[in-house]
């Protein structure tokens, strides 16, 4: 019963596709009749370009409708919806019974496998059952994205009785039971599936199906027409047509008319300027990306930003973005110097545009529009936009001041040539390091009070709840202090499952030490491209120089663990991109 309301659409569209293609032929009728002077082949051409047009509209619009009737589809597999509708279920959540047959009530708490040394958080408790052999149940709905444990106690003397972890399936119906077994003072636990979860994955695989099935078309398509044979048949098939058009010509079509010669008279058309094709297209892939992590990722825990340490697909769209700004400014600043334009220009250039985008970040692009009207009150001075704005003008500005205009190197048998694109470059290099190191002074050694010195944590239940008001260390505290809490982010990620009460800014001052770092490397691979721009492949070895050494240096610093390292992978701290989703 519940596919007929799916089959619907597609026979709605193959009744469309059958009109259109009766109007298509009646359409082609009706225009050769029209036009006896066109000569058979451009008439052939012309057919076939209205039967492409007719045939080839509705084909995206059929994939559309298939990728997006596979929810539905999976969702109405599970039989949940019959037995418990009095649970409406929302994605990632699935539902739990906990049968006690104990002659006391059980608490049960849970935590996520996600969360570091953190807190069990009770979520209910199960009372005793009316009598022996008679177990009382509760329900209660579990999140799905994570694994996590589950622990029941002894309401009466807060003792463990168990503890289970588990990954539940979205949609999933589950049972846990809790009774004695022979021996009365040994509790069994047991979890038993009653009705299987629905595949969450079914509908990003199709999408990723239909998109590598047309860029597998796309490439046997050019391999096709690469073919020596098939360029000989075309070359045939346009010489033909040639020869049909000036036999055409010569018994004078009167659709044909003879344009003048204009030799010499119009200026030679100018030569456009050259873009770095790699650059462009990895800009299109984080824009596509930032987009769809921005409406909500289809809620995929992977194109959602990690609430503390560790990395997903979300949390390099930010990064991504500053490396790329990074090797804009260096080829941009490059050109313009070759032209003529003085280095004083260029440096009012980089504050007129860093200070538009600060005052774009904080009156337009201000996510406190989500909770009301914008007000000094509750104005949020730190932003992306505003991140991006220093990050452009302390790199655009060491950039100015060192960048040569002419790259050309005489003394090709000086020791430094191997590392020319830094020796050059080495005043900017040392204001990064130093930057870097007063980045390190504070966060490690800053005292921040009620806080161990050089705290990294999320606070809230983590560390098992010992500094729940420390959330960020010394990079919240000295926002704090700096700009006001009600004048910082007030929903950080690290609420989501650490709990964590107090306003933390994810673009804060500190970690925009580390947004011109990263930025720099990015100015650091546009200097790569400009001085080996003819050797590529000086050009691949040295970025894979770059990327094995600074792999070596976040495998010492992390140890390889997403959470016992010196310096973790962490989004909130180092960098950050965080869209307003008002009512999240």
């Amino acid at each position: 019963m519940h596919l007929v309301p799916h089959r619907f659409p597609y026979t709605v569209k193959t009744r469309k596709y059958r009109s259109w293609n009766a109007m298509a032929k009646k359409t082609l009728k009706k225009n050769w009749n029209a036009a006896p002077s066109v000569t058979r082949t451009e008439a052939r051409q012309e057919e076939m370009a209205q039967l492409d047009k007719f045939y080839m509209f509705p084909l995206p619009v059929i994939a559309l409708v298939v990728a997006v009737c596979v929810v539905p589809l999976t969702g109405s597999s599970s039989p949940y919806f019959t037995y418990y509708k009095h649970i409406v279920l929302k994605m990632d959540e699935a539902v739990l019974t906990v049968n006690n047959d104990l002659d006391t009530a059980v608490s049960v708490s849970w935590v996520s496998e996600q969360c570091y040394q953190c807190l069990y958080q009770q979520i209910g408790i199960v009372p005793a059952g009316p009598s022996p052999g008679q177990p009382s149940s509760v329900d209660f709905v579990v999140t799905t994205q994570h694994e996590i444990a589950l622990q029941l106690n002894s309401s009466l003397v807060n003792q463990e009785l168990c503890r289970v972890p588990f990954h539940f399936g979205e949609h999933g119906n589950y049972s846990l039971w809790v009774r004695n077994i022979n021996d009365s003072s040994v509790v069994n636990c047991s979890l038993v599936t009653l009705t299987e979860p629905v595949n969450s994955y079914i509908p990003i695989l199709v999408a990723f199906l239909i998109f590598a099935g047309l860029a597998l078309v796309s490439t046997i398509g050019k391999t096709i027409l690469g073919l020596d044979i098939v360029k000989a048949a075309l070359q045939r098939m346009g010489r033909s047509v040639e020869t049909e058009r000036l036999i055409n010509s010569e018994l004078g079509s009167p659709s044909r008319t003879i344009a003048p010669v204009t030799d010499d008279i119009l200026p030679p058309p100018t030569t456009p300027s050259k873009r770095l094709r790699s650059l462009d297209t990895f800009r299109g892939i984080s824009l596509v990306i930032m987009v769809f992590v921005n409406y909500g990722g289809g809620r995929y825990w992977f194109f959602r930003h990690q609430s503390w340490n560790g990395l997903t697909v979300a949390d390099l769209v930010f990064p991504w973005f500053v490396f790329i700004m990074g090797t804009s400014i260096a080829l941009s600043i490059n050109s313009l110097l070759r032209m003529g334009v003085t280095r004083f220009s260029l440096f009012k250039k980089a504050v007129w545009r860093s200070f538009q985008l600060f005052i774009i970040g904080i009156l337009i692009i201000n996510p406190n529009y989500c909770q009301g009207p914008l007000s000094w009150s509750n104005l949020r001075i730190p932003g992306v936009l505003q991140r991006l704005a220093w990050s452009y003008l302390v790199v655009a500005c060491l950039d100015i001041l060192v960048a040569k205009a002419h790259l050309d190197i005489n003394a090709t048998d000086a020791w430094w040539i191997p590392a020319v694109d830094i020796f050059l470059y080495w005043p900017a290099w040392l204001a990064v390091l130093i930057l870097e190191t007063i980045w390190l002074s504070l966060t490690f050694l800053l005292p921040v009070p009620g806080c161990p010195t050089g705290y990294l944590g999320p606070g809230g239940i983590g560390d098992m709840g010992l500094y729940a008001n420390c959330t960020g260390g010394a990079a919240g505290f000295i926002d704090r202090w700096l700009f006001g809490e009600k004048h910082i982010y007030q929903t950080p990620s690290s609420r989501v499952i650490y709990l964590s009460h107090i306003p933390y800014d994810p673009e804060g001052v500190l970690g925009s030490i580390n947004s011109i770092l990263m930025a720099f490397l990015g100015l650091q691979a546009g200097k790569i491209i400009l001085h080996y721009r003819d050797v590529p492949r000086s050009i691949i070895s040295r970025f894979l120089l770059w990327g094995f050494i600074l792999g070596v240096i976040s495998t010492v610093l992390t140890k390889c663990s997403t959470d016992e390292g010196f310096i973790p992978v962490n989004k909130n701290l180092w960098y950050e991109l965080h869209p307003c989703v008002c009512g999240s």
